[in-house]
């Protein structure tokens, strides 16, 4: 095993479907039932704000029914035991990472939990339904939506996500498609860089190619016996005394 200090996660909607979430792009493209183009895009909040308001709604209603899995548990106890550099980056805009105790992470596409005010930029937690026209707290407009990264929107805090990626000694991506950017670039910048890379997915990513090393099978089985062998490398290094 390579000399590892610094270590940056992605993953994405593969780590909750274990937990009972859909997948973002399920059969046929679609998302629980619907087309992504028409509840994932600003067009589409423009055209018809009571349908993306009540498609995410039902989202955040679905999310209180389910409970953290064994691979967010697991990176979960990476991110308390890991004694170097680490950050998780997640697509996932529920909030499992975060019940399982992760701490050192970002919501890169947003979250389900929060609102967005699209007048002033404020972003604020938000439990229940989220109607269109609720008032913002910030500034009253009347313009609150669902604090969700659309297509054609940019990603939370990528200057910080790319900064851990081009120090990271060691990248890896679990759940993910490699469909989506900017994410699916991300394996490319650590290679770039000379982070060793790994995937882990129930099936071989679009971007499979570009890893050292795929594993294949469930995430609630892979994470956590790759958490533990990491964990236990670090026992006898230099770094954790």
């Amino acid at each position: 095993m390579r000399d590892i200090h610094n270590i940056v996660v992605l993953t994405g909607a593969g780590i909750s479907a274990e937990s009972g979430l859909a997948t973002f792009r399920g059969p046929g493209g679609l998302w629980e039932g619907h087309r992504v183009e028409d509840v994932c895009t600003p067009e589409a909040l423009a055209a018809d704000p009571e349908l993306v308001h009540r498609f995410y709604d039902d989202r955040r209603a679905a999310l209180a029914t389910v409970e953290p899995n064994a691979a967010h548990r697991a990176l979960a106890r990476l991110d308390a035991e890991w004694p170097g550099g680490l950050l998780i980056v997640t697509q996932n805009v529920d909030d499992l990472h975060e019940r399982a105790g992760a701490k050192r992470l970002i919501h890169m596409h947003g979250e389900l939990l929060s609102a967005l005010c699209a007048d002033c930029g404020d972003r604020g937690e938000w439990e229940g339904r989220l109607p269109p026209g609720t008032a913002c707290g910030a500034c009253d407009a009347l313009s609150l939506r669902p604090d969700i990264v659309f297509f054609g929107e940019m990603p939370y805090r990528m200057d910080e996500i790319d900064a851990a990626i081009r120090n990271c000694d060691l990248f890896i991506s679990i759940g993910t498609s490699g469909a989506v950017y900017p994410a699916a670039g991300f394996v490319q910048t650590a290679r770039y860089v000379g982070a060793a890379t790994l995937e882990m997915n129930l099936d071989p990513s679009l971007g499979s190619v570009y890893f050292e090393e795929t594993r294949i099978g469930a995430a609630g089985t892979l994470v956590p016996a790759w958490v533990e062998t990491l964990l236990q490398s670090t026992q006898s290094s230099p770094m954790s005394r």
